[in-house]
């Protein structure tokens, strides 16, 4: 007798959502506030799935990007039980009705992408975010109204605009699981652009989730993915060099720093072999200079710290002006360099001028590195240095700037 199959329908749509198991599932559910456990999930992934409540309904469609709870192959219950079932009223017609848009909205909407785009540089994270989210929301509301090649050009910068959204949740806001579902929209909007590059920067930034968190396996199929994508381009020199250098973290972050060096000494063969196809407009959080940052990390970590200590310098001479939050990083790094030479005052310095910055352009991955060289200094808990380090770092604007950020 062969095995039941269960509610095939809710698997399908959970696996093509991106939530690998069950468990993942039920956490996404938790961080909108539902108390759901994975053996919930388990149910209503059975062959008699009980009806989820309203409010479950409500989140399941959105997570799992569907219309409505019936394509999640829950049976429409009877008699008493027929009231839990969602029931999504008919739009109301508008006073205006949301006519085709013409060319002049999809160049309207992407000015504003870009314009944010921009000021990601310099806007509080906390301020900048709401903005983009309401504009991606406005893109989703446009797109229905379009066709053709403006389909197209919204959609594209639809696909940046949540690229961006989750850019900031998970480099600047620490929130990694908001920012893996917001980057499946990204992607989503990338495949109504048909933007195979587009799609392979959101795909690879995927890959940050799992490889942060040291899940080898999970990283290497999303690069895997993001490179298939890069390659029906045609993709730029920079465009591959990044790829390396986001391979390179996730290798790193998983204790393969040999692997990483490798990666990096291809991405740099690849930036000087050049290649004629530009770089999209996009791709402005990379460069040359960037990709030494990434291996001045991995030289760190690798336990090279004459080396990582050269290659930071020079990426710190040569960083741009406007790059206030890539330099905590490099602050914090070249902190990490010494405090593992056994260097403690110099460690504070670097530490305190990341801090400096970090009061003015909060960025959550830079403060996560002076943290780090914090714990580092532990054993030089009593020096004059560490403390006034302390001090800085348990102020109270600190501490403030943390939480509200």
């Amino acid at each position: 007798m062969s095995r039941p199959q269960g509610n095939a329908r809710l698997r399908a749509a959970r696996q093509a959502a991106g939530y690998r198991s069950q468990q993942d599932l039920a956490d996404a559910l938790a961080r909108r506030g539902m108390s759901v456990s994975a053996r919930q999930v388990r149910r209503w992934e059975s062959d008699n799935p009980p009806m989820p409540y309203s409010d479950l309904q409500r989140a399941l469609v959105d997570l799992l990007h569907v219309t409505s709870i019936e394509d999640l192959g829950f049976p429409a219950p009877t008699g008493a039980d027929a009231g839990r079932v969602l029931r999504t009223p008919p739009v109301a017609p508008m006073a205006v009705p949301n006519a085709a848009q013409p060319a002049s909205a999809a160049s309207a909407f992407a000015t504003v992408t870009r314009a944010h785009r921009r000021l990601y540089w310099t806007v509080a994270p906390a301020t900048l975010h709401p903005a983009v989210a309401a504009h991606a929301t406005l893109g989703a509301a446009l797109l229905p109204a379009t066709a053709g090649v403006i389909r197209r050009s919204v959609a594209a910068a639809l696909a940046e605009s949540w690229l961006l959204a989750g850019r900031i949740e998970f480099f600047d806001l620490s929130e990694p699981g908001r920012a893996r579902e917001t980057w499946l929209r990204a992607l989503q909007a990338a495949g109504d652009a048909d933007d195979a590059l587009l799609g392979a920067a959101i795909l690879a930034h995927t890959a940050f989730v799992p490889g942060w968190a040291g899940d080898r396996a999970g990283a290497v199929e999303r690069m895997a993915m993001a490179r298939t994508s890069a390659r029906r381009g045609p993709a730029s020199a920079e465009l591959l060099a990044w790829l390396d250098a986001v391979e390179a973290e996730c290798e790193t972050r998983c204790g393969n720093t040999r692997t990483a060096l490798n990666l990096i000494a291809h991405g740099e063969d690849v930036l000087a072999a050049g290649r004629e196809d530009p770089s999209p407009e996009w791709l402005d959080w990379f460069s040359a200079v960037r990709l030494a940052a990434f291996k001045g990390n991995v030289q760190l970590r690798a336990g090279h710290l004459p080396q990582a200590r050269e290659t930071l310098l020079g990426v710190m001479a040569d960083l741009p002006a406007d790059a206030d939050k890539q330099m905590t990083v490099v602050l914090g790094d070249l902190a990490a360099v010494e405090a593992a030479a056994g260097q403690p005052e110099a460690a504070c310095d670097y530490a305190v001028r990341a801090l400096d910055l970090l009061e003015t352009h909060w960025y959550a991955t830079g403060m996560e590195r002076v943290w780090g060289v914090r714990r580092e200094l532990a054993q030089w808990q009593g020096e004059p240095c560490v403390r006034a380090l302390d001090d800085r770092l348990y102020s109270w604007s600190a501490m403030l700037s943390a939480l509200a950020n």
